[in-house]
């Protein structure tokens, strides 16, 4: 009895553990492909746009060009810094932001929603969409003088020309994210017992996010623009208004610099754009190169 004791109370010793294999490093090349493609993706582009300013400032010295209708990049240059020492680059950005910013989101506040009742709901699409697409193939600078008759010359009429030219890429943008959702996404969710809400919250909304952002790139570039040419016709303040001002007082280098902050305005809303996009869509696989 003694010994079945003994023999019950010996530990039983396990089998060694296997020992630790280091992960295998990862190969140089591979490091310095990755590194390369990096870098000619920034490269790559930089070049373009250095060729570019080369030949614009090398252009109107060799006679290419008329120095008086284009003058070279550093009298561009000279007279952006000029603007910029004596304010009114920032107030005239400012205003021009200002109105921007104010009719995008407007625009995107309100284009979202119509546009996930109309592709959700048919009766609301059979509803809305006849006067949706009489007024989304009219321009929106056709309709300026209607704007300004009716809102007045003042800050109004132009973010409401905003608004109408930011409206229609996102709401038809948003429609088509949602209508073209994989329709096993949404069965699946819905044997999972997804209610319609936590379905659309969590499932649709997600799936149009490229979608919706593609509209929302297309409204940012259109309200830029709309503005830009309503600033034109009447206005005491913004790029449009500084660019025409300057071509009606023959200040030429002025001209360039206010379109050149307008590029730069445009590129940089443009980041932003793809900035939060990537961020919304985090989930997404990339393609494979």
């Amino acid at each position: 009895m003694s010994s079945a004791l003994q023999v019950a109370e010996t530990p039983v010793l396990s089998p060694p553990a296997p020992p630790l294999t280091p992960a295998a490093p990862v190969p140089w090349s591979r490091v310095a492909r990755v590194g390369g493609r990096l870098a000619w993706r920034i490269v790559k582009p930089s070049l373009v746009i250095g060729a570019f300013l080369v030949l614009w400032q090398l252009a109107p010295k060799l006679g290419l060009v008329d120095p008086v209708f284009l003058p070279p990049l550093s009298d561009v240059w000279s007279a952006g810094l000029e603007l910029i020492r004596n304010g009114q680059m920032q107030e005239n950005v400012s205003a021009s932001l200002t109105r921007s910013l104010i009719g995008f989101s407007i625009a995107v506040a309100t284009a979202i929603p119509v546009g996930v009742a109309i592709a959700w709901y048919r009766p609301i699409a059979e509803l809305i969409n006849p006067v949706l697409e009489l007024f989304r193939n009219t321009a929106a600078l056709a309709l300026l003088p209607v704007f300004v008759l009716i809102l007045g010359i003042g800050e109004t009429s132009k973010i409401a020309l905003v608004v109408y030219a930011s409206f229609f890429p996102i709401l038809l943008n948003t429609i088509s994210g949602v209508r073209s959702v994989d329709p096993l996404l949404v069965k699946s969710a819905v044997s999972l017992g997804f209610s319609p809400i936590p379905l659309f919250v969590k499932v649709v909304l997600p799936a149009s996010v490229p979608s919706i952002f593609t509209g929302i790139r297309m409204a940012a570039s259109a309200s830029i623009m709309v503005l830009i040419a309503a600033e034109m016709v009447g206005a005491r303040a913004g790029l449009g208004y500084l660019i025409t001002a300057a071509q009606q007082n023959f200040q030429i280098p002025d001209m360039y610099a206010g379109i050149v902050a307008i590029a730069l305005l445009g590129l940089t809303f443009n980041g932003v754009l793809v900035a939060v996009e990537r961020r919304l869509s985090r989930w997404r696989t990339p393609a494979a190169r």
